[in-house]
């Protein structure tokens, strides 16, 4: 299973891997994972962010590695690593990972709206609106996917001020004394924030559809560290302005923040807010479904367009099975716990498997010449 060469003109420029990355890993958990982070390390959970963020960038490093020495994507990485049947396995596997996380960010979103906007919303009904427009885009190509991303990170951008406002009110004695836990606390607060720093294993499967890939890595690792930035102050700013105990109480932490915001023009900036948020999660459940269908096709004979049907029509019927608010909140918490297994674990695994493979290969051929 050799990549196929892809031509130039469906191919995006190495700086708009920037909006790819930040796009799919700023998405709706941005809106409650102060309280998560705190359940583990209280205030000092902060800390955590910096460390995963660090962990991040060195996954990022990894994916390029990965992709360079097999020449193509997951899916041929596999093929190199493990063989046809077993690589055929895993990418199986990962395409229902990508599939879960979609549902995950979608379902989600669509609680939020719940909650705060319209109770009586159907779940089938915005999905099924949802799911025509992300189908809609896919089958426009990767480029038009990557325009999405690009609009999902600069339109709402106007956000990040709102989060700012509240200063006036925030007390920075709150995150005294630093480094009131232990070192194990503060690592695993950052692992409770998985599920928020997921999406740059998606650059396995978009990778050759970058042109000039090495001159893209530092605007990944940029993606990485503006939004690891975002979150480190989005969580500062919480912590400051909520005392531990009031925090436990907010499953939605930045909106409780936006609801004290009062503006001249505007007097529910958190139904803005939300309402924004779509555009947020938009670039996200594209960009994840566009890797579940483009595996498939390189798995199977089927053409995109097929896989893509087949796997839209899934995450529809898997969305509409979670209407209680307990299995949404264990569906986040089981998918942040496979996606640290898969985006810090696995993928270290398989670039150990994939060095040593590419080494012996080229030692083979030196004692060949």
């Amino acid at each position: 299973m050799t990549l196929q060469k892809i031509p130039k003109q469906f191919q995006v420029s190495s700086f708009l891997v920037f909006y790819l990355i930040h796009s799919t890993q700023f998405g709706v958990g941005a809106l409650g994972y102060q309280r998560v982070i705190a359940m583990s390390a209280g205030y000092d959970a902060w800390i955590g962010i910096i460390l995963f963020g660090g962990f991040t960038h060195i996954i990022v490093y990894m994916i390029y590695k990965i992709c360079e020495k097999s020449n193509g994507d997951l899916a041929s990485a596999h093929r190199m690593a493990y063989g046809k049947w077993i690589g055929k396995l895993l990418n199986l596997f990962f395409v229902f990972y990508y599939i879960m996380t979609a549902v995950t960010v979608l379902r989600t979103y669509i609680e939020v709206v719940q909650v705060w906007l319209f109770p009586d919303l159907s779940t089938w009904f915005f999905s099924l609106l949802f799911l025509l427009l992300v189908f809609y885009i896919i089958t426009g190509g990767f480029r038009v996917i990557t325009g999405i991303a690009f609009l999902g990170v600069m339109l709402p951008a106007y956000l990040f001020i709102t989060i700012v406002l509240p200063l006036e009110y925030a007390n920075f004695r709150n995150l005294l004394p630093i480094f009131d836990h232990s070192l194990k606390d503060i690592f695993l607060s950052g692992r409770d924030m998985t599920l928020s720093m997921l999406g740059f294993e998606t650059l396995l499967m978009f990778y050759p559809f970058i042109n000039k890939p090495q001159q893209s890595k530092k605007w990944a690792h940029l993606g990485v560290f503006v939004t690891s930035s975002i979150y480190l102050i989005f969580a500062i700013i919480t912590f400051a302005y909520f005392s531990e105990g009031k925090l436990q109480k907010n499953i939605w932490a930045t909106l409780s923040i936006w609801k004290i915001i009062e503006l001249p023009f505007v007097e529910r900036v958190e139904y803005i807010g939300i309402a924004n948020w779509c555009l947020i999660i938009l670039p996200n459940v594209c960009l994840f479904l566009w890797c579940a269908s483009r595996l498939a096709k390189r798995m199977t004979k089927l053409k995109h367009r097929t896989t893509l049907i087949i796997i839209t029509t899934i995450v529809f019927i898997i969305m509409n099975q979670f209407e209680d608010r307990k299995w949404i909140n264990d569906l986040n918490s089981y998918m942040g716990q496979v996606g640290f297994y898969m985006g810090y674990v696995y993928i270290p695994l398989l670039f150990l498997v994939i060095t040593f493979v590419h080494w012996r290969r080229g030692k083979k051929e030196d004692e060949k010449t």
